[in-house]
């Protein structure tokens, strides 16, 4: 199908230039992807008709296929039609409909609510649905055959799996080129002056008319007025030099201007502290070596180290944290779970949607406590949404399907359904049946191993696994004394378990419910290590709750614990579980700050996974490590019953080793624009957070610099003396400086301040939602050193 229809006519010659180009700016994207001749990138650059679905009513045939940088997919419709009659560009032509950057899941089949609710069931093997990361909707379509549907869905599969595991120096080049193509208006694979400057906009630089006329000489060495062939690979080259990383590697480049390998471990040893040999440096010579020739005689070059410092090895997480690195084999409260609130909801607590999508992101996320909000729905089947407000509904049995379905893509560790029943009987017995059938044999209904337990069973022992948290009729132990009393259906005291509202919608309820809750015992029996009670203090938890039966705090009461009784808080979390939750005022989900309930050794500290916020950035960072199973071991000061830890008084004891953290902040490559106007550019900053104790918390910030988000640079040096390492967090955050307003977020990193590695790190930086912002990154140097 001719991608060029329906734009006024051109003469043969412009036709066959577009078209030749076209093909020449394809071969060069496949080269940089390493994909030439693929036949699923063709068939995607081909493109074909695909049925959009909004509504049972509402299908239309839109025509779909990727743009010439293999990277932007495009969507015909007549607007765009309309809008492409006077744009001569390719990629000004038809407004893109999507990047495959932003796509976190193309999913086979009738799985989305879309879907489900629009389709007929024989439609199934012809549907698809392409799942994006933050807050855009769901794309749901149908393709003419189930052949061609998983054509797409392959296809899509691929290359949005290619352009994440491209490296950082991939990136960079195929972010280029697609400005370079941008920045050249006439379409003649020709630079003039003007498209130079303009380009050098496109990548977040400002530059004066002097700048601009110096750099365009340096690169016109035919005196021709514009740059094409060997001139523009010279202005790129002239670009994307790293003079920082250049002037690093010639401090120990003693071999005519290249590495040798005894010169790598001196490196590696001296700047990067790292344990280092031969052997090594060979490897890592042979890995990032462009040059053959230098390969052979395992020597590196400037550019073989750039590609090395880029690679995750080299990065500011130590690699060895990226899998699971810690002992999973303590009991199951000995570990902070990642844990989300009101999981159904993708926005405001009030009237925002509620969807299984909503599930689906947080599962990805790495999120290990689930919370589900069941009350009566309609022909018999429990529905999820937030009570006495305007959010949509969902069924129940809808979302336990979805949660069997992700659970473990992201972590084959434990899954904790938090149930928040407000169903009769009738319909808590079809939310167990739904249950049972659905979840199958990985539904833990009874304690592992024989005979009443006395401890948490160990997330290794659970893999794969889902609790259930919520009431229960009687005491686990009574299970194994006596049967409980013929099944009878017995009303137990609803108590924390009213936690999301504020005391308006407390008094409301109280009005149209009575205080008892009838709990079906086919419910009741599915909880076996989450039981929820109500909280009467520290002592008599001690004295007359058994090591599953835990309490969910309310954000207030909790950091009140946390600030007034920590080391009591902390002790009452060596054997016990304990849930936090949101204020019922944060009716726009907005989030709490999550560490000083964790510096309490609170395990599910469960925050609105749909609200993207410094507190979220906090969250991912805490739970970035160990192979983002969503379960972080606490150190061994906050797994001891006797212990005297208290963070915020700081006590001298065992776990008091301060650390002085050294950080050097030197430069940054390609921020993106936070303002998408084309003359907007990029003043950036650069703060240094560190969270944690109280006695550790701090901030520091570079000034920033004027119109330059491509290559801007600092070089300046903070320290931070860190107190608690084991708990501490460091934050790299990115800001577009305002001096009339604040500030606006470009990027972060977080991540655990004993996953740091030391010596010049690159840190990766990702965007409001947590993904990866691809090619951006900080050069930064860190030294950690027993503090004096």
């Amino acid at each position: 199908m001719n991608c060029f229809r329906n734009e006024p006519k051109r003469s043969r010659s412009e036709e066959l230039r577009r078209y030749v180009r076209s093909q020449a700016m394809i071969e060069m994207a496949e080269e940089i992807l390493g994909m030439e001749g693929d036949p699923d990138l063709q068939f995607l650059l081909q493109g074909g008709d695909l049925l959009k679905v909004l509504s049972p009513s509402w299908k239309r045939t839109r025509y779909f296929r990727l743009m010439e940088d293999c990277k932007t997919v495009w969507r015909e419709s007549k607007k765009t039609f309309k809008s492409s009659q006077t744009c001569e560009c390719w990629c000004h032509s038809f407004p893109p409909s999507f990047s495959l950057d932003d796509i976190s899941e193309v999913q086979m089949g009738r799985h989305s609510e879309g879907l489900k609710k629009n389709t007929e069931a024989q439609v199934e093997g012809r549907c698809f649905s392409i799942m994006f990361k933050g807050r855009r909707k769901t794309l749901d379509l149908i393709a003419s055959s189930e052949e061609e549907a998983k054509q797409w869905v392959n296809s899509l599969q691929k290359m949005v799996s290619r352009l994440n595991n491209l490296n950082t120096q991939q990136k960079t080049e195929h972010w280029i080129f697609s400005c370079l193509a941008k920045a050249d208006k006439n379409q003649d694979d020709k630079m003039s002056k003007s498209e130079l400057k303009n380009f050098l906009r496109l990548i977040n630089i400002e530059v004066d008319d002097e700048y601009t006329e110096m750099l365009f000489k340096e690169c016109d060495k035919s005196k021709s007025g514009y740059l094409s062939g060997e001139e523009i690979k010279h202005f790129y080259d002239l670009l994307t030099s790293r003079e920082e990383v250049d002037v690093i590697h010639g401090e120990y480049a003693k071999t005519s201007g290249f590495m040798s390998s005894q010169n790598l471990v001196d490196f590696l040893m001296k700047e990067q502290r790292e344990k280092a040999g031969l052997a090594d440096a060979r490897n890592i010579i042979q890995k990032y070596e462009p040059d053959e020739k230098a390969k052979q005689q395992n020597l590196l070059s400037k550019d073989g180290f750039l590609m090395y410092m880029h690679s995750p090895e080299a990065l500011v997480l130590n690699p060895d944290h990226r899998d699971v690195y810690q002992d999973m084999s303590h009991p199951l409260n000995h570990y902070f779970i990642s844990s989300s609130h009101n999981t159904y909801l993708m926005e405001d607590q009030l009237k925002g949607p509620s969807s299984t999508e909503a599930y689906v992101r947080a599962l990805l996320k790495g999120c290990r406590c689930v919370e589900l909000d069941c009350w009566d729905g309609s022909d018999d089947e429990p529905e999820i949404y937030h009570g006495y407000t305007l959010t949509s509904k969902i069924l129940f049995k809808d979302v336990i399907a979805a949660i069997k379905e992700y659970a473990f893509k992201t972590s084959d560790y434990p899954v904790i359904l938090s149930l928040e029943n407000h169903c009769s009987v009738e319909q808590q017995e079809v939310m167990a049946r739904h249950m049972s059938s659905i979840l199958g044999s990985a539904l833990v209904t009874s304690p592992l191993g024989d005979g009443m337990p006395d401890t948490f069973p160990s997330p290794e022992e659970l893999k794969g696994k889902f609790l259930i948290k919520g009431k229960r009729l009687n005491k686990l132990e009574a299970s194994f004394a006596a049967e409980a009393a013929d099944g009878d259906d017995i009303d137990v005291t609803e108590e924390e378990e009213s936690n999301d509202e504020d005391e308006a919608q407390q008094e409301q309820k109280k009005k149209k419910e009575k205080k008892k809750l009838k709990l079906a015992k086919e419910l009741s029996d599915m909880v076996v290590y989450c039981k929820s009670v109500h909280f009467h203090g520290f002592e008599d938890a001690r004295q007359n709750l058994s090591f599953y039966e835990m309490s969910s705090f309310k954000e207030s009461k909790a950091m009140e614990l946390a600030e007034e009784s920590a080391n009591s808080y902390i002790c009452h979390n060596v054997e016990k579980l304990s849930r936090i939750y949101p204020g019922g005022s944060r009716t726009d989900s907005s989030n709490y700050d999550p560490v000083p309930l964790w510096n309490a050794g609170c395990q599910i500290v469960a925050l609105n996974f749909q609200t993207t916020c410094k507190e979220m950035d906090i969250n991912q960072g805490r739970f970035l490590v160990n192979g983002k199973s969503g379960y972080i071991l606490k150190p061994a000061y906050m797994r001891d019953v006797n212990t005297e830890f208290d963070p915020i008084t700081l006590t001298r004891g065992e776990w008091l080793k301060p650390k002085a953290l050294h950080i050097m902040v030197i430069s940054a490559q390609q921020l993106p624009k936070v303002n998408k106007k084309k003359s907007s550019i990029v003043d950036p900053l650069v703060k240094v957070q560190v969270f944690g104790v109280p006695a550790d918390v701090a901030k520091r910030e570079t000034i920033y610099v004027e119109n330059n988000g491509f290559n801007p640079s600092w070089n300046e040096n903070f320290q931070f003396d860190v107190y608690v390492p084991d708990l501490a967090l460091v934050r790299f955050v990115v800001e577009d400086y305002d001096s009339t307003s604040d500030n606006e977020f470009v990027g972060q990193y977080t991540l655990p301040f004993n996953s740091l590695k030391m010596g010049y790190r690159h840190v990766p930086l990702l965007s409001k939602n947590g993904d990866v912002l691809p090619s951006a990154g900080l050069f930064v140097h860190i030294m950690v050193l027993d503090a004096e």
